[in-house]
């Protein structure tokens, strides 16, 4: 369980320690030289139409400010948790990223696994926490962090050596959506209209899954997990999870969001508290059978409606990958959670 006032990421598979490095900028520095060397070598990035983009220079303003790009990126590090599919959906390829759960699945994940090719990136931190060492030594031109909880120590230190585009401003850190993010992460790349033409395409398929499926509309829905005995947790609106499923067409409960800390998007609910989950769909996001196992033995679940009418649906994050799919909720990730999660809500009578 996350503690402090900082906002709760999106969680999924599993809990696990912050990797905690303790880095100076002057390290960063006399490591990259200060951020004067030219990438010539080995560039990171491809662009997605073989030619480079003519958009620069672009003024990116974030939640720090503002960031101006002078000329096309040649070696990208992204540390938002998710931030790597809109750019792999650019055609480039981060030459660094942070790992959300220690499992490094760099080209693992089915939406992404063609885009990486035989390519990893540099893991260089876990979540919000960054190793300004390992950062420096990519020698990078640009860092983007939309999806993360970036503080400003961080983006000052790193601004030392490279241009830094920071989370969107104006909005809580993970609030954004992710046509807000994927359009920040475009114009950084300098490849806004592709970048339009994506946000389109996903637009569309949302919108056809409602077309399809009209009955969604009157329905309530939410998203949970259990990740220990006697502890659960709803997703908030402003969850990546909530915000997929409030797109297909479903209505979520707007008591989760009263139950969330403020700035979190997660509201941790104790078994007394399982009737806020008592809504005409509920899915379960878990990462074992013996989490499911746990949930539908505990009593006062059984007491659910939604628990004895049948409407409840466990979806694993892994195994096949559909809970991370719209745990992540990129533009390459949602076609791939569209398919995969139609035909299981569609099965609940």
């Amino acid at each position: 369980m996350f503690t402090g006032t900082r906002p709760a990421p999106p969680r999924f598979v599993r809990h696990l320690p912050y990797v905690a490095v303790a880095t100076v900028a002057a390290l960063a520095l006399s490591a990259c030289g200060g951020g004067s060397e030219k990438a010539e070598s080995k560039p990171a990035v491809t662009s997605a139409g073989g030619e480079a983009p003519s958009a620069f220079p672009v003024t990116v303003e974030h939640k720090y400010g503002s960031t101006t790009i002078d000329k096309e990126p040649k070696r990208v590090v992204t540390l938002g948790l998710s931030d790597q599919d809109a750019v792999l959906a650019l055609g480039v390829k981060p030459v660094g990223a942070v790992d959300w759960f220690k499992e490094e699945p760099y080209g693992k994940w089915p939406w992404t696994k063609d885009k990486w090719g035989s390519d990893k990136p540099q893991i260089v931190g876990e979540r919000d926490e960054y190793n300004v060492e390992k950062i420096a030594a990519l020698k990078p031109d640009l860092v983007i962090a939309q999806y993360s909880g970036m503080k400003k120590e961080q983006y000052d230190t790193l601004s030392k050596f490279t241009k830094v585009v920071a989370q969107p401003k104006g909005l809580p850190d993970y609030g954004a959506s992710w046509q807000v993010m994927t359009r920040q992460i475009g114009k950084s790349l300098g490849r806004a209209d592709e970048t339009e033409k994506l946000i389109e395409g996903i637009d569309a398929r949302f919108e056809a899954a409602r077309e399809k499926h009209p009955e969604w509309a009157s329905k309530t829905l939410a998203v949970a997990d259990s990740f220990e005995a006697g502890k659960y947790s709803a997703f908030t609106k402003t969850d990546p999870k909530s915000i997929f499923f409030q797109e297909l067409g479903f209505k979520l409960k707007p008591e989760i969001d009263t139950l969330a800390k403020p700035g979190w998007n997660v509201a941790e609910l104790s078994a007394e508290k399982l009737n806020v989950l008592d809504v005409d769909r509920l899915v379960w996001v878990t990462s074992s059978t013996d989490a499911n196992t746990r949930i539908k033995a505990e009593p006062l679940y059984k007491k659910l409606k939604v628990n004895q009418d049948k409407r409840d649906l466990f979806v694993p994050y892994q195994d096949p990958d559909i809970g991370a799919a719209f745990s992540f909720n990129t533009v390459l990730s949602i076609p791939y959670a569209i398919d995969e999660i139609e035909p299981l809500l569609t099965a609940i009578k």
